[in-house]
C-alpha cells in the first residue's frame, strides 16, 4: 500500500510516522516500532569492534566510541571522534535516518512515496545544504527538510487545533525550541519571526536535579559504601531518577528505588518537591517563549495557542506555567514525545497531494498608522513544505577533496542495539 514516512531524529530519541494512501485521502499516521515493540529509539550511535554503526544504546558504556547530541552539532566544523576517527554529525544524522527508512523499507516491501525528516527550528539554509548533502551520499536525495516547530503544528492542526498563529514549545530530553508558526493560504504552516532555544534545558536535567535531591538524602549512607559501590549505585541513579519523573507526571508522588551494601532504600519524593526543584528552569522556558513572541512585534494575548511537543512537556509545571503566561489554550498530545513525527508525515502527505490554495479573503484597504507610531516591519517567514522547494532540490555538489576519514557503514550493515532511552 502507498505511503509516506516522517521522521524526527531528536536530541535524545527517534521516531518515525508512516501515512498510508486510501483512494484519494490519507489515513491517520501511524507510529513506528523501531525498537521491537518500542515507537523511539535512542538517537545514539556506538562504533562496534567489527567497524560497524550500531544504532541506541551500547550494552558497556564507551564515550570514545559512542556519539550522541550529533543532530545539534551539524554546521559544527569540529567533528566528532568515534574510536579515533573524524565524523561530520551531519553524515552521522543521514545515517541514522537511513537506518530509519530501511527499517521501514523492510516492514512495509516498498519505498516510501516522500519522506520529510524535522530539524530543530533555528537552522539556516547552510545546515540543511550540509545534511541534504550527507543524505544524498546515502541514497537519499527527495527527503524534504522542515523546522521541527512546523511538524509540531501540523500534528495538532490534524488532531482539531482551528488556530492561525500560534508560538511553538518543544521541551525534550535535552534541549528547549521555541518558535512562531502561521498558517499558510494552502493550509500548511510555516515559521516566522526568530526561532530561538537553549541547549542546556531539557528532562536530562530534570533527571539531574531529582538526582542531586537523591545523593543528598543518601549522602552519609553512599560514603559508608565504598567508591565501588558508591559508582554502581550512582549508575543506576538517573535512570530511576527518569522513571520517577514519569511517575510524578501522572501521580503526586513515589519513590527513588536503589540498592545499597545494606540492602534496597527508598527516598521518597513528592510532585510538589520536585516541581520546585526544576521551577526556575521550566520558568526560563517559559520567559524564552515569552521574549520571542514579543520579538516578533506580538502580544501573547493576539495568539490563537501554544502547542507543545516533547517528552518533558508531560510535567504538570509547564502546562501550569505557560498557561499563566499565555492567556490562549495550551495545546499538548496524549505523547507529546511522538508529535513532531507524526507531523512530519501529514507534511509528507502534502509533499505527495498539496492542498489547492485558498482564495485569499478580501480585507479591504489597509488600515492606516496612528501619528508618531511606526508600522511594525513585515517578518521574513521560513517556509513551509509547500513553498521550500530548495528543500526538496538536489543537494550541492560533492567537495573534491574527501574529508572524512572514517568509513561509514551501509545502513544494511547496521546492527539495532536494544537499549532504554530517556525521553526526547
Amino acid at each position: 500500500m502507498p505511503y509516506v514516512l516522517g521522521i524526527d531524529i531528536g536530541s535524545t530519541n527517534t521516531a518515525a510516522s508512516v501515512a498510508r494512501r486510501r483512494g484519494a485521502t490519507w489515513a491517520r499516521p501511524e507510529m513506528v516500532a523501531l525498537d521491537g515493540g518500542s515507537v523511539t529509539v535512542p538517537s545514539v550511535l556506538h562504533l562496534a569492534a567489527d567497524g560497524t554503526l550500531v544504532v541506541g544504546e551500547p550494552s558497556a558504556e564507551d564515550g570514545s566510541r559512542t556519539a550522541r547530541g550529533f543532530v545539534r552539532r551539524v554546521g559544527d566544523d569540529v567533528p566528532l571522534l568515534l574510536g579515533g576517527e573524524a565524523c561530520p554529525p551531519q553524515m552521522l544524522t543521514a545515517l541514522l535516518a537511513a537506518w530509519v527508512v530501511e527499517r521501514v523499507l523492510d516492514r512495509e516491501g516498498e519505498p516510501a512515496e516522500a519522506v520529510v525528516l524535522s530539524h530543530p527550528a533555528g537552522w539556516g539554509r547552510h545546515r540543511r545544504e550540509l545534511l541534504h548533502e550527507a543524505l544524498w551520499q546515502f541514497g537519499l536525495g527527495n527527503v524534504t527538510l522542515l523546522p521541527r516547530t512546523v511538524t509540531v503544528a501540523e500534528s495538532h492542526a490534524a488532531r482539531g487545533f482551528p488556530g492561525s498563529a500560534a508560538a511553538v514549545y518543544a521541551l525534550g530530553g535535552n534541549t528547549f525550541e521555541a518558535a512562531l508558526v502561521r498558517r499558510t493560504p494552502r493550509g500548511t504552516y510555516e515559521t516566522f519571526g526568530l526561532p530561538q532555544g537553549l541547549d542546556w534545558i531539557g528532562g536530562a536535567d530534570f533527571d539531574e536535579a531529582l538526582a542531586e535531591h537523591v545523593r543528598t538524602v543518601l549522602a552519609r549512607e553512599l560514603a559508608a559504601a565504598g567508591p565501588r559501590q558508591t559508582h554502581a549505585t550512582l549508575r543506576a541513579l538517573l535512570p530511576e531518577c527518569d522513571r520517577a519523573k514519569r511517575d510524578l507526571t501522572v501521580g503526586t508522588e513515589t519513590d527513588v528505588l536503589l540498592t545499597l551494601p545494606t540492602g534496597p532504600v527508598r527516598v521518597p519524593v513528592t510532585r510538589v518537591r520536585f516541581e520546585d526543584m526544576i521551577r526556575p528552569a521550566v520558568q526560563a522556558t517559559v520567559d524564552l517563549l515569552t521574549r520571542t513572541v514579543h520579538s516578533a512585534g506580538l502580544l501573547p494575548a493576539q495568539l490563537d495557542g501554544v502547542l507543545l511537543a516533547g517528552g518533558s512537556t508531560r510535567i504538570p509545571l509547564v502546562v501550569e506555567l505557560l498557561a499563566a503566561a499565555f492567556p490562549v489554550p495550551v495545546e499538548v498530545e496524549p505523547d507529546p514525545q511522538l508529535t513532531a513525527a507524526t507531523g512530519a508525515a501529514l507534511a509528507a502527505c502534502q509533499v505527495v497531494s498539496p492542498r489547492p490554495r485558498r482564495p485569499e479573503p478580501d480585507r479591504g484597504p489597509a488600515p492606516a498608522v496612528e501619528a508618531g507610531r511606526a508600522a511594525a516591519p513585515a517578518v521574513p517567514a521560513q517556509r513551509g513544505p509547500d513553498l521550500d522547494r530548495s528543500a526538496r532540490s538536489e543537494p550541492p555538489p560533492r567537495p573534491p577533496v574527501r574529508i572524512t576519514p572514517l568509513e561509514l557503514p551501509k545502513a544494511s550493515r547496521l546492527v539495532l542495539a536494544r537499549g532504554r532511552g530517556r525521553e526526547g
